[in-house]
């Protein structure tokens, strides 16, 4: 099927062929017209196809269901990671006839052994391995209740719950236009000139950034098949995947090798509660929220996210006669979100520890990612080699950006 830019194109020449034969009528007319009565009907249909498109919410694009779902009930990281160190000992059958297949999809070779990030963004779990003071080789023991083992205090992951659009699978760096700026209308008088008007355009661009971590795993760990020992380390895998990912969409910087977030994306509507800050009042998520409004930006997605500070001073709003407003009166009735990798710890003037309020519409951002998570292993590395153990570098590579920063608003120095 043709694309729409295509479609249009076929109907500018035939537009001129009929200009052309006009005169004679002839069947080079006649059939020019008839075509072009079907090329009309074709990209109405790719206009709606398109609008679709961009209404449609966004959720993570994996390919073939079926190979999806193997990948996250039969793909092992544990025996994927001894695979890569040379143990003996498992059937690494499935891991390693899925590596071209990760590969593909990344568009590059592993340096090390690749693992889908259905692991990762689709099973989210609540345990994890433990950092050097309390290596995973601890956990090998006789009686070991880990079914009760306890992770550390984490932020959940929430802009992709809001509903992030994301584009996986990505190759070369990405833009996607857009329109900017409309032509003119103008009234007239009869027999009067239209005023000439050109629309104007933009792009959102995306390029890939890398984030990764090093750790190390005892070689028992790896030599083990506790079902225990394999949600431990994909949990932490998947928790430190999602916290750096949702950091970066919040407040990314943008400079050097780091996201722009929202927070720092120019253009989003802002409201300021005081010169050095200022306490949470009951209007504050209307003025908000009536950034975006004045703006014209859609609503398919609309949400706040903040952070527990603020849902705590939220929560203490009251009346006149001292009776709590309550979080649904206080956000309006909208979805409100809370995560403390929303930053509380601002400045403005001589406040310090400023909360920020975010409210937009979450379609118009965009997660990119250009690879699987990739995994790679180094039984060699010196620190770890003298003690028998293998270390573990993790990369990912992804991006983040708005499509309208206009769908987005923000008051980055409320007192909380």
């Amino acid at each position: 099927m043709l694309k729409l830019a295509e479609l249009q194109e076929r109907r500018s020449a035939l537009i001129t062929t009929m200009k052309t034969h006009e005169a004679d009528g002839g069947e080079a007319f006649v059939a020019a017209e008839s075509e072009l009565h079907s090329v009309n009907g074709q990209i109405e249909r790719a206009k709606a196809i398109e609008t679709a498109e961009r209404q449609e919410r966004g959720s993570p694009i994996f390919g073939d269901p079926k190979l999806s779902t193997a990948l996250r009930t039969d793909f092992s990281l544990v025996r994927a990671l001894a695979m890569q160190a040379g143990l003996s000992g498992h059937d690494y059958g499935f891991e390693r006839e899925v590596q071209p297949e990760l590969a593909k999809r990344a568009g590059k070779a592993a340096e090390g052994v690749m693992a889908p990030l259905e692991l990762f963004l689709e099973k989210r779990v609540l345990t994890s391995t433990l950092p050097a003071g309390g290596p995973g080789g601890h956990l090998v023991q006789t009686e070991l209740n880990g079914e009760l083992y306890f992770d550390r205090l984490r932020a959940a992951m929430k802009v992709q719950s809001l509903g992030a659009r994301v584009l996986n699978g990505l190759v070369g760096n990405v833009d996607i236009p857009g329109l900017k700026t409309s032509s003119t209308v103008g009234w007239v008088a009869e027999n009067a000139a239209l005023t000439p008007s050109d629309p104007e355009y933009r792009k959102v661009s995306m390029t890939p950034k890398h984030a990764g971590a090093i750790t190390e795993v005892s070689r028992n760990m790896l030599q083990q098949t506790s079902p225990d020992i394999e949600t431990l380390i994909r949990a932490d895998f998947a928790a430190l995947l999602a916290d750096a990912v949702d950091r970066a969409a919040i407040s990314g910087t943008g400079t050097g090798a780091q996201p722009r977030g929202i927070l720092s994306t120019a253009g989003i509507g802002t409201v300021a509660m005081g010169t050095n800050g200022a306490a949470m009042t009951i209007d504050t998520p209307i003025d908000v929220m009536g950034r975006i409004d004045i703006a014209n930006a859609p609503a398919t997605s609309r949400a706040f996210l903040t952070n527990s500070k603020v849902m705590v001073a939220a929560m203490k709003l009251k009346d006149s006669d001292g009776r709590p407003y309550g979080l649904q009166q206080v956000f309006q009735n909208q979805r409100v979100e809370f995560s403390n990798n929303v930053p509380g710890n601002l400045t403005k003037g001589t406040g310090t520890n400023l909360s920020a309020l975010i409210y937009g519409n979450w379609d118009d951002l965009l997660i990119g990612y250009w690879s699987a998570f990739d995994l790679l292993v180094n039984p060699y590395e010196a620190t770890a080699y003298a003690k028998g153990n293998v270390s573990i570098r993790a990369m990912l590579t992804c991006d983040v950006n708005v499509r309208y920063a206009e769908s987005f608003a923000a008051a980055t120095d409320i007192l909380a």
